[in-house]
C-alpha cells in the first residue's frame, strides 16, 4: 500500500504568529528566522529580503517560501550546485539548509526536533516537481 501523498497547506494569517515557535521553537526562533535570510541571501544573488509564506505540512513539518520573486538562481558554493527554481522551491531548499545547520545545537531535544523537521520536508521534497533541482542543490 502506497502512502498518500504528503500537502503542503498555506498558513492563514491568524496563525502566522504561532507559526515560528511551532517550527523552531520560541528559544530559537529569532535565530532561524534570521538564518533563513541569510541562507537565501547566500544561495540566490536575486533574494533582497521581503516578506515570506510559511507553511505546514501533512506529514508534521514545516517550511518558508518567499512571496518577493517568482524564481531564483540559486548557487550552492559547497557543492557546486547551479540552477533556476521557482519560489517554493527555493523556500524548501533554503529551510532545508536552516534545518541542517540548527540540528548542530548543543541539546539533544531540539537535535531530534530539527533533524524530524528536515526528513519530513526532504519527505515532501522527493515528491515535489522539482525534486531534481531541491535534492541536487542540498547534496
Amino acid at each position: 500500500m502506497q502512502s498518500p501523498l504528503i500537502t503542503a497547506r498555506l498558513v492563514p494569517d491568524d496563525r502566522r504568529l504561532n507559526f515560528l515557535p511551532e517550527a523552531f521553537t520560541t528559544r530559537m526562533m529569532m535565530r532561524a528566522e534570521s538564518l533563513v535570510f541569510y541562507q537565501a541571501d547566500m544561495l540566490s544573488k536575486q533574494y533582497r529580503g521581503g516578506l515570506w509564506d510559511f507553511y505546514s505540512l501533512s506529514n508534521g513539518g514545516f517550511y518558508l517560501v518567499p512571496t518577493c520573486a517568482k524564481r531564483f538562481d540559486v548557487s550552492v558554493v559547497g557543492n557546486g550546485y547551479e540552477g533556476n527554481v521557482s519560489a517554493d522551491a527555493f523556500g524548501i531548499i533554503v529551510t532545508l539548509f536552516v534545518y541542517g545547520a540548527l540540528v548542530f545545537i548543543d541539546d539533544a531535544t531540539l537535535q531530534e526536533k530539527y533533524s524530524n523537521h528536515y526528513h519530513q520536508l526532504r519527505d515532501f521534497a522527493i515528491e515535489h516537481t522539482e525534486r531534481e533541482a531541491i535534492l541536487n542543490a542540498i547534496d
